[in-house]
């Protein structure tokens, strides 16, 4: 059983009230988790990197780290403490939307917060962190029609690949939301795996296509956390009833 962790942003949260304030988690509580998985002996994994041990080919102590939506603060804020413990981690692209921002949450209240610039992605991958695709614009892709979400899926890589000249293996469904024909176009369009929202630790008989992630949220203390990521309760809520 290995968890994959699910972040957004790494910065100062927005005023009490705003909504989904929780995905944005505080750089020094970022810090904290990621030095006590390091006492513990674990080390953060990027998508490529965790694959392996999810095969099975690889045995360790291991975690995956994935962000959702490339935004800027996470480089700021996220990346200095990966590359001083010596953790990679997956974050996900929306490929037409460089140097933007969260435009797709503008209509819930959240405030606009910037995604990395191609400049940033560059400093991303060159300290040997992963990209990956999250669409072009982070589409409802159950929501469209067929031929638009296979584009949004297939597109975002060649779009990726060809900007930053790396292989884009690993891919997150937007909102988590997918079913079994966006799946396989997703395997079909050259991806190794693919991210879910469900909660729960992947294991290694798991759908390579339909992992299951921990969500860290704001009010994840350090207590709740290590739980998460070091116990059976994941796995257990995973499959209760």
């Amino acid at each position: 059983m290995i968890p994959i962790l699910m972040y957004h942003q790494i910065g100062e949260p927005a005023p009490k009230g705003t909504p989904y304030r929780g995905l944005t988690v505080h750089p020094k509580r970022f810090t904290q988790q990621m030095r006590w998985l390091k006492r513990f002996g674990y080390t953060g994994l990027s998508m490529q990197d965790l694959m392996p041990y999810l095969r099975g080919e690889k045995h360790g102590k291991v975690i995956g780290i994935t962000f959702d939506d490339g935004y800027q603060n996470v480089l700021h804020n996220a990346l200095p403490v990966l590359q001083a413990l010596g953790f990679t981690s997956t974050n996900y692209i929306v490929s037409n939307h460089l140097s933007g921002d969260n435009f797709w949450d503008h209509h819930k209240g959240i405030p606009r917060s910037a995604l990395m610039s191609e400049a940033e992605l560059h400093q991303w991958l060159a300290a040997g962190q992963e990209i990956g695709s999250h669409t072009m614009d982070h589409v409802h892709l159950p929501e469209i029609s067929a031929a638009q979400a296979q584009q949004q899926i297939q597109q975002s890589k060649i779009d990726l690949e060809n900007r930053f000249q790396v292989e884009v293996t690993a891919f997150c469904y937007p909102y988590g939301h997918y079913n079994a024909t966006i799946q396989q176009w997703t395997q079909n369009s050259g991806y190794t795996n693919a991210t879910t929202t469900a909660r729960g630790l992947a294991l290694n008989t798991d759908n390579p296509f339909e992992l299951p992630r921990v969500t860290v949220s704001r009010s994840t203390h350090l207590l709740r956390f290590l739980q998460k990521c070091l116990t059976q309760l994941e796995h257990k809520k995973r499959f209760a009833s």
